[in-house]
């Protein structure tokens, strides 16, 4: 299938403005040409007439045919050479003499220019008519065959229009090398676009000084380097799943393996519970991955949509009452009014529930977790009372550090990741948003605060 190609759009449209202002130079110079042959006939008549009137031989050399003269091609040597035919008349409207191959025209006093139908069959011939003077002694009319007259027009007229065509082929050829060399830049542009590794870092050169294209540079470099962040938090992320997800998945394998030779009573009650501490751990990193991966969604084809961040706010709330109420955890929502903004509501959400969970998790039984609001500022924050939370215990690969992590997770409430993908989830949601996730200092009475602050409204 062949493509579009700039160049050939380019070509067609300027080429398509040429012929039109080609054209319309044609058919004017074609005009003009025939006017003003006409001009030059009806001058070198009077020219004749004025010749004739200034000689004092009143006659002419006869022929018994003047028309005879047509037949004597030897007699006309060149091109614009024209038949001109001349009728003398004295006063008193005797004809004197006459030549050429035009019938004699019946006598008038009048002058000037003039087309006669003479002859049988009839043509039409140009004349000029003149006398000598005031007393009318003498009077000169000069003939030319309209037919002839026409003839010569129209050669001078194509005369005129001949250079026109072949000057459009020629400014054809021409532009079309204007244009493809003018077009070099872009060309090579693509060529460097083309040539771009979008598995490496290095940028698109700067070798494209044209102002045109500088906007373009910056832009594909800006999105290049986005891709290669991307593609590095990408790579970064996946090796930490596959390290966080090798301890517990190693852990499952023990425990299955362990029970399947048959433990008894305490021992296989601690293998079962590990087991189910393993497992859940498991969902909870594939569960912090489909989040990862529906934020991504959302930025690609979600609808912002106004909303109420409070109300949003108080319906998470709820949800993790009876979860809180089991870990023995106190929530709170304090906030003065309605908290307005256009954003994604599940995504929203899914943030704000990210925010719980990590403080639940990374928080002894009895602790205060309050989420904040204030829609002046434009920021929402959840905050808890109680130790420094974010990281979570450590999993180390030895089994002594396993152990430990282990048994103080038996601690926790809620499973804690030390991966903190929930956190990543709720930075790339605050992204999507123009907001940004932040470690604020606490207000008197909290230990810990994360704050989504969103950017403020145009006045």
């Amino acid at each position: 299938m062949r493509h579009p190609s700039l160049t050939r759009h380019l070509l067609a449209w300027s080429l398509g403005a040429l012929a039109l202002v080609w054209l319309s130079f044609v058919v004017a110079g074609y005009g003009t040409g025939k006017h003003e042959a006409d001009e030059l006939t009806d001058g070198h008549l009077a020219s004749v007439a004025a010749l004739m009137l200034s000689t004092r031989n009143e006659h002419f050399f006869t022929r018994e045919d003047p028309a005879a003269l047509a037949d004597k091609p030897e007699l006309r040597s060149h091109d614009y050479q024209q038949s001109i035919s001349v009728v003398i008349w004295d006063s008193s409207g005797r004809l004197v003499t006459r030549t050429g191959e035009a019938p004699t025209p019946a006598f008038s006093d009048a002058e000037g220019y003039e087309t006669l139908l003479l002859g049988e069959p009839t043509r039409h011939w140009r004349s000029f008519t003149r006398w000598n003077g005031p007393d009318h002694e003498r009077k000169v009319m000069v003939l030319l065959s309209v037919h002839e007259r026409d003839e010569l027009a129209q050669d001078i007229g194509e005369q005129v229009v001949g250079p026109g065509l072949w000057l459009l082929p020629a400014v054809a050829l021409v532009l079309g090398l204007a244009i493809r060399r003018g077009l070099r830049p872009l060309y090579e542009l693509s060529r460097d676009v083309h040539e771009i590794d979008v598995q490496g870092t290095t940028p698109l050169r700067q070798a494209h000084p044209q102002v045109e294209f500088r906007a373009m540079v910056d832009a594909i470099n800006r999105l290049s380097g986005r891709y290669h962040a991307a593609l590095s938090s990408e790579r970064e992320l996946a090796n930490e799943i596959a390290h966080e997800l090798r301890t517990p998945l190693a852990s499952l394998t023990l425990q299955a393996r362990a029970l399947r030779h048959g433990l008894d009573g305490p021992q296989a009650a601690q293998a079962l519970q590990r087991l189910e501490r393993d497992a859940l751990r498991v969902g909870q990193v594939l569960s912090d991955l489909l989040s990862l991966a529906r934020a991504s969604r959302a930025e690609l084809d979600g609808v912002a949509q106004p909303l109420d961040l409070g109300d949003l706010a108080r319906e998470v709330l709820a949800d993790f009452a009876q979860p809180a109420l089991r870990s023995g955890h106190e929530l709170a929502l304090v906030g003065p009014g309605p908290f307005p903004i256009v954003g994604h509501p599940v995504l929203l959400a899914l943030a704000l529930r990210n925010l719980l969970e990590n403080a639940l998790a990374h928080t002894p039984r009895g602790t205060r977790v309050e989420v904040q609001l204030d829609p002046q500022a434009r920021w929402l924050q959840v905050c808890d009372d109680a130790g420094q939370g974010g990281a979570g215990p450590a999993v180390a690969d030895g089994p002594g550090n396993a152990q430990h992590a282990r048994d103080a997770q038996d601690e926790a409430p809620v499973t804690a990741l030390g991966l903190g993908l929930g956190l990543r989830v709720a930075r790339k949601v605050a992204a999507l948003h123009g907001a940004s996730l932040l470690q604020v200092e606490p207000p008197a009475g909290f230990q810990r605060c994360d704050r989504l602050a969103f950017a403020s409204v145009p006045a």
